[in-house]
């Protein structure tokens, strides 16, 4: 009958476990924890560990709410406004393809003292890379843009 009522007193009444803590430090400044006294430590005293609030509510009493057709015509628009910009985004990703075709079919040449036409590779580097860069960023931003348009469906 008594071990039953201990334990049913454990289990009832938490237990709170508390270890002591000992901090030593040594001549070159090394630090010791220990949960047993150590010879020139020092017995630590923590104070309560702080606690956190529950969390605030989704939204805030008062909050305006928008009903649901509001938000479907905000929605579509939305729709709207990233395909108008996808389009001109793939326009502009198919003309910056185009002047990088070009730019690589016309190499930079320049005319020598003796007359002959050498390349200017390192202009002709220099062309492509801006151009490639820029094909690179449509290209970006029309994956960008696809992304937010599968998220509203």
């Amino acid at each position: 009958m008594k071990l039953r009522f201990f334990l049913a007193m454990l289990l009832i009444c938490p237990v709170m476990v508390q270890a002591e803590i000992y901090k030593a430090v040594d001549e070159n400044g090394h630090v010791t924890y220990s949960s047993t006294p150590i010879k020139g430590g020092k017995k630590i005293i923590l104070g309560p560990l702080p606690t956190m609030d529950a969390p605030p509510p989704a939204s805030p009493s008062g909050f305006p709410r928008v009903d649901g057709e509001t938000q479907r015509n905000r929605d579509d628009t939305r729709y709207m406004i990233l395909q108008n910009e996808l389009s001109e985004e793939e326009r502009l990703l198919a003309e910056a393809k185009q002047n990088l075709q070009e730019g690589g079919a016309n190499p930079e040449v320049f005319r020598g003292k003796d007359g002959k036409t050498y390349r200017n590779v390192a202009k002709y580097d220099e062309k492509i890379k801006a151009l490639s860069d820029q094909v690179e960023q449509h290209q970006r931003n029309v994956d960008a843009l696809r992304t937010e348009i599968s998220k509203l469906k």
